[in-house]
C-alpha cells in the first residue's frame, strides 16, 4: 500500500492568499472545472464537497466508481482515504492523552515495550510524539515494501520487529522524511492503551459521534453496502481497474474508506477547534491538544514563496501545515495503489475542500482544490488543470525517456547470451525475508518469499547488475538488481534500486540488502 503523501506535487500549490472571502464558486463551474479534470487526467470518477461555515454548501460525484460495473460517483461513495487516515490516529492519540491514559511526550517502549529502532539511543528516547512527526531519521518510506504491494505475510508485531534492522538516513529529529511504520506502531499504542482494536476505536469513538455513519475504518469492515470505488491505474497506457490494496495491518497509516459526506463532518468539527453536535456543545478532543495537532512538529523547507507567497511549511500531528498570508493551512493527501485524495482547511475562514478519486493522477485533486479555493479567497488568474496538465506530461516524459533508455541496453545485451545460472539461489534481507533467483528455460526469475506480488522476469542490463520487470505492471516500479561477487566471482548478495525516477517512494528497493542464503 502506497500510503503517499504526494508532497512532490502539492508543493507546487502552495498556499494561498488573500484579503476578503468572496462568493462560493457557482455550482456549475465546479461542474466544468471537475469535467475538464476527468478528461484531462483520464480519471474514471471524482467526488467533491465544500464546506463553509460550519456547513456543507457543496457536495457532488462525477464519473463512475468503476470501469467495471459504470456505477455513478454520489456524495456517499466511499473513497479509500489512504494516508487521510494519519489524522484519525492523531486525533485517537489526543483523545486518549485529554483522558489522561498517556502523554505525547511518554516514550514508545512504555507501551510496547519490544519496540527497537536500528540505534539503541533512538529506541530509548523515542516518543509517541515522534510516531507522529516523520522525525524518525529512517529514509522517505523506509519499511515501506512490507506493507506494499502485497502485505499478507507482514503482520502488526513483524512490522515492529523488523523496525531494528531499517537503517537510519538521517539523524533522529534532524529532518522530515515521511514514514508510514510509526503511524502503525502509533496504532498499536491506541489498541494497547484503549483496550479496543484501533478499527473499533476509529469507528466507535470518533465515527460515530460524528455521524459519519457510513464511513469504515477499513475495506474489510465495510457493509451494508455496495457503493465505493475500484481502483484503476495506466497499464500499458490504458487506464483499467487494478488490484485493490487491502493491508489491514496498515490501518492505522492509511486504511479508512469514507465519502466526501462523511468527511465534510470530520472537516467541520477540525475547524471547530475539537467541537460538534447541537450548538457545538459536544468535544471530540481538548482545545490544548488540537492546538498540537495543528502545531508545527517537523519544519519543512520553504524554497520559494510559490503562487500563493507562503513563508512556512511543516508538519504537525497528522496534518500539512502551511501560512496563507497570514492564515493557516491544515492539510494532507493520500494515496492507494490506484486512488488518491486530498483534504484541505482554512480554519480561520472555516473553509475546507474535500476531493477524493479513483485514479492515481495527483494532479487531479490538487487542480480542483485549487481552483475552488481560489473563488474563496482571491482568483490568480491562474488555469491549474492546465497547469498541471502540462506538468504531468513533462514529468511524465522525463521519466518515459530514463526507462526507455534502460530497456534499449537491455536489448543490445540480450545479443550476449550471458548465462545467468549463477546467479539462482536464495538470498535473504532482514526485514523484507527471503528472495529466490531461479531459472526456466534458461530465463532468471525472482519471487520474494513473504511479498508474493513481487515477482517478476529478469534481464542482463550489463555487468553483475540486471533488471526485473514485475508481472504486476499496474506497479510501475520495475527495478536493478546489483549483484556483488567474491574474488573467484561467485555471487555473495546483491542491492535493488528503481529504474524510473516516477517511481513511487513506498518502493523502497533502496533500503534492501540481499545475502545469498544457498
Amino acid at each position: 500500500m502506497k500510503l503517499r503523501y504526494l508532497f512532490s506535487i502539492a508543493v507546487l500549490s502552495g498556499t494561498l492568499s488573500v484579503n476578503t472571502v468572496k462568493a462560493q464558486m457557482a455550482p456549475a463551474k465546479i461542474d466544468s472545472l471537475v469535467q475538464l479534470a476527468l478528461k484531462t487526467f483520464d480519471v474514471p470518477g471524482i467526488a467533491v464537497a465544500v464546506v463553509k461555515d460550519g456547513k456543507l454548501v457543496y457536495s457532488h460525484g462525477y464519473g463512475v466508481a468503476s470501469l467495471r460495473t459504470k456505477q455513478k460517483v454520489d456524495g456517499n461513495t466511499l473513497f479509500g482515504i489512504a494516508s487521510n487516515s494519519k489524522a484519525f490516529t492523531a486525533a485517537a492519540i489526543g483523545m486518549l492523552a485529554d483522558e489522561q491514559k498517556l502523554k505525547l511526550d511518554d516514550k514508545v517502549t512504555d507501551y510496547i515495550p519490544e519496540f527497537k529502532m536500528y540505534d539503541p539511543y533512538v529506541t530509548a528516547e523515542f516518543t509517541i510524539r515522534d510516531l507522529l512527526t516523520h522525525r524518525s531519521g529512517l529514509g522517505l518510506g523506509a519499511g515501506d515494501l512490507m506493507i506494499f504491494p502485497d502485505s499478507a505475510d507482514f503482520k502488526v508485531k513483524d512490522i515492529i520487529h523488523n523496525l531494528r534492522y531499517l537503517k537510519p538516513a538521517s539523524s533522529f529529529r534532524s529532518k522530515f522524511d515521511y514514514d508510514n511504520q510509526m503511524y502503525i506502531v502509533a496504532g498499536e499504542i491506541i489498541a494497547r492503551v484503549s483496550g479496543m482494536s484501533w478499527e473499533d476505536f476509529i469507528e466507535t469513538r470518533i465515527m460515530k459521534p460524528l455521524q459519519m455513519t457510513g464511513s469504515f475504518a477499513s475495506y474489510s469492515r465495510i457493509k451494508n453496502t455496495k457503493n465505493y470505488i475500484d481502483a484503476h491505474a495506466p497499464v500499458d497506457g490504458k487506464v483499467v481497474v487494478i488490484p485493490r490494496s487491502t493491508s489491514e495491518p496498515t490501518n492505522a497509516a492509511g486504511g479508512i474508506y469514507s465519502s466526501v459526506n462523511d468527511l465534510s463532518k470530520w472537516a467541520i468539527m477540525q475547524m471547530n477547534d475539537g467541537k460538534y453536535g447541537e450548538g457545538l456543545s459536544k468535544r471530540l478532543f481538548s482545545s490544548r491538544m488540537h492546538h498540537e495537532m495543528w502545531t508545527v512538529q517537523t519544519a519543512l523547507p520553504v524554497s520559494t514563496p510559490g503562487p500563493y507567497n507562503a513563508h512556512f511549511s511543516g508538519y504537525g500531528l497528522g496534518w500539512f501545515l502551511n501560512d496563507a498570508k497570514g492564515y493557516l493551512k491544515a492539510s494532507h493527501t493520500g494515496g492507494l495503489d490506484g486512488m488518491v485524495t486530498q483534504v484541505t482547511l482554512f480554519p480561520e475562514i472555516k473553509l475546507g475542500v474535500i476531493v477524493l478519486t479513483n485514479q492515481q493522477s495527483g494532479a487531479a485533486f490538487i487542480s480542483i482544490t485549487n481552483e475552488i479555493v481560489d473563488s474563496y479567497i482571491g482568483d490568480t488568474g491562474k488555469d491549474w488543470v492546465k497547469l498541471y496538465g502540462d506538468v504531468e506530461k513533462l514529468n511524465a516524459g522525463g521519466a518515459t525517456a530514463v526507462v526507455d533508455a534502460v530497456w534499449k541496453q537491455v536489448e543490445e545485451q540480450k545479443k550476449t547470451n550471458a548465462d545467468g545460472s549463477m546467479y539462482t539461489g536464495t538470498y535473504h534481507d532482514n526485514w523484507l525475508g527471503d528472495a529466490t533467483i531461479s531459472q526456466t528455460d534458461g530465463q532468471l526469475w525472482f519471487a520474494a518469499k513473504r511479498s508474493p506480488l513481487l515477482k517478476g522476469r529478469m534481464f542482463h542490463y550489463n555487468a553483475n547488475t540486471y533488471v526485473v520487470k514485475w508481472n504486476k505492471r499496474s506497479m510501475d516500479a520495475d527495478a536493478f538488481i546489483m549483484f556483488t561477487t567474491d574474488e573467484n566471482g561467485k555471487p555473495l548478495g546483491f542491492k535493488m534500486k528503481p529504474i524510473s525516477p516516477a517511481t513511487d517512494f513506498s518502493y523502497d528497493f533502496q533500503d534492501l540488502d540481499f545475502v545469498r542464503a544457498k
